[in-house]
């Protein structure tokens, strides 16, 4: 949808090939957020029975996969057991503790699902992660300079990112990231080289990995010393098979989460271009800064959903359940405005996320616009 210069109705965003006017960017926000009001007014006693009957899957599946372990010296028992354990570990992480607290559960007044209390099995505290996740990335999402998640604080993900010769390694530490993804999100929303830069004080720092340090005590002491004391002479085997599920789990992490951010035609944004941003402008942002993953029931579950990146950034307080319900919708919106709707399956796009990284290694060929550290 292409606009004619109008000097009573400017027009505010441009793309290649699509330019919208105030009027146009007002009414698509207008068409998502009446989009958002229509499956909000409609959610009920379904919902409420797919979070707890998934939350009873979860735990069923932990203790199966732990009482398993603790067999672990027979091979089948092992492998059974570590497979339960790392689903339900993903479970957890992706499909219920991340969308808890996003407060998509908050409606149904159930304690064990409210954001505010809610912890999840992660290294990471969740008041840091609320923080750092849902206030920092959601509202600042690929804005470099802004949104610490483009890069994650050691990796260049965008032509904007000023470049150094560490960057030439980012092929190789892209897997180390990977398979330790709970331990950089822990130690993320530290800021480290803000601290450096003397932009942050040394204090709350120290208060901020007190915090982390606590929590990983806990995960570490669970996993790694409380069930392999209780296995006995089995504590090997068990030591094994949460170690295994931890980095199961990490892997498909950051495989769900780098496919939804950082594929190939996930757009960048500076922070001029955020300035007296409408609501309209941000959901645009969100549509075009995020990226689809198209597969069955299963795997969207087991993707936390987030294989509905894009509906998770314009709606990030939606049950994640009705994302496949009003994907469709937003599709059918952001194509009327012309916009690209960034949705493929998963190798795909991963393979889109290994070309950015592998190519964003190297300088740059023309001088970014607006460079930052």
């Amino acid at each position: 949808m292409n606009a004619k210069v109008d000097h009573f109705d400017p027009i505010v965003f441009e793309r290649p090939g699509v330019t919208l006017t105030r009027s146009q960017v007002d009414a698509f926000g207008r068409e998502i957020d009446a989009l958002r009001e229509e499956i909000m007014a409609d959610l009920g006693e379904q919902d409420a029975r797919y979070i707890r009957r998934l939350v009873r899957t979860q735990k069923g599946m932990e203790l199966a996969g732990r009482g398993l372990l603790f067999l672990g010296v027979l091979p089948p028992a092992w492998l059974a057991g570590t497979a339960l354990l790392s689903v339900s570990k993903i479970l957890e992480n992706m499909e219920i503790g991340h969308n808890v607290m996003h407060a998509q559960w908050d409606w149904l007044g159930d304690p064990a699902l409210d954001s505010s209390t809610y912890d999840w099995d992660n290294t990471c505290p969740a008041e840091q992660w609320k923080h750092s996740h849902n206030y920092m990335h959601h509202t600042f999402t690929n804005v470099v300079g802004k949104d610490r998640d483009v890069g994650y604080g050691i990796m260049r993900m965008s032509e904007e990112q000023r470049w150094n010769p560490a960057y030439l390694f980012q092929p190789a530490y892209n897997w180390v990231l990977a398979s330790l993804f709970q331990w950089g999100v822990a130690f993320h929303d530290l800021e480290v080289e803000r601290v450096l830069k003397g932009e942050k004080s040394f204090a709350e720092y120290r208060a901020q990995r007190r915090k982390i340090m606590k929590k990983v005590r806990k995960q570490v002491g669970k996993d790694y010393l409380l069930f392999p004391l209780l296995a006995g002479p089995f504590a090997p085997w068990v030591l094994a098979g949460n170690a295994t599920a931890n980095l199961t789990r990490n892997l498909w992490s950051y495989l769900i989460i780098f496919c939804g951010h950082f594929t190939e035609h996930a757009e960048m944004f500076s922070e001029a271009e955020i300035e007296n941003e409408t609501r309209g402008q941000w959901y645009l942002r969100q549509l075009l800064g995020s990226s689809n993953l198209e597969g069955g029931p299963l795997f969207h579950i087991m993707s936390g959903n987030l294989s509905h990146q894009i509906e998770h950034h314009l709606f990030p307080d939606m049950p994640s359940n009705r994302y496949k319900q009003v994907a469709p919708k937003v599709r059918e919106i952001a194509e009327r405005y012309g916009l690209h709707y960034n949705s493929g399956r998963l190798s795909r796009q991963f393979g889109t996320v290994l070309k950015r990284i592998n190519r964003l290694a190297l300088p740059s060929r023309r001088k970014p616009k607006n460079a930052t550290v």
